[in-house]
């Protein structure tokens, strides 16, 4: 049975910049419970993707959008040791700090789109990151700019998001560019005691 929260309920309705920022500055108390408490899938989603195509567990693979480091949880445990993280939010940030499974945590500007400078990564995952709430669909393909050759980006697209169809295009027309392959979309279970569910995309970049 669905677990109620203001949060979740409204997480959908928010605008980006300060205002989302401080939004996650709010529920971070509360998001791991909120989100436990819904049955969230995509960390664990996520991982076991990401796991299945990327050998070296020792690659550096940045966790896009953090927040309280469930995703890093998961990462680490499908066996992946060096994980960066970034997030907006200092208060998210905090939990994901505690949680002892970053190398590096680094808060990004609000309404900045990704950009990791000189260091490429083998690997991104956006888990629940980019979409509807989240971060906008530029990150998509600034992740896969910020991709070494050969590396892997992970993204979720929840239900909410899927109705917007610039997220989705993002990836086919980078494929179509070819500038990635597509190893694979797939459609679970994001949240749900709640019904709703999320389209784990990942390609590879070339």
């Amino acid at each position: 049975m669905a677990a109620t929260s203001a949060f979740l309920d409204n997480v959908y309705k928010t605008d980006g910049g300060e205002g989302m920022r401080q939004y996650y500055n709010d529920w971070a108390d509360v998001y791991d419970k909120d989100l436990h408490e819904n049955d969230y899938r995509t960390p664990g989603r996520c991982a076991t993707a990401l796991a299945a195509h990327l050998g070296d567990k020792d690659a550096p693979i940045l966790d896009f959008a953090c927040g309280t480091g469930m995703s890093g949880e998961a990462l680490k445990e499908a066996g992946f040791t060096t994980i960066d993280g970034t997030d907006i939010s200092e208060g998210m940030l905090d939990k994901a700090r505690a949680k002892g499974v970053y190398r590096d945590l680094i808060r990004a500007n609000s309404d900045a789109v990704l950009d990791t400078g000189d260091r490429k990564y083998m690997a991104i995952a956006a888990v629940g990151a980019i979409g509807a709430g989240a971060a906008p669909a530029d990150n998509i393909d600034a992740a896969i700019e910020s991709l070494a050759p050969g590396g892997i980006f992970v993204v979720s697209l929840n239900d909410h998001t899927l109705e917007d169809p610039q997220f989705e295009t993002r990836l086919t027309q980078a494929i179509a560019d070819g500038r990635v392959d597509k190893i694979m979309a797939e459609d679970g279970p994001h949240l749900p005691a709640i019904d709703l569910g999320a389209r784990v995309w990942a390609v590879r970049r070339l």
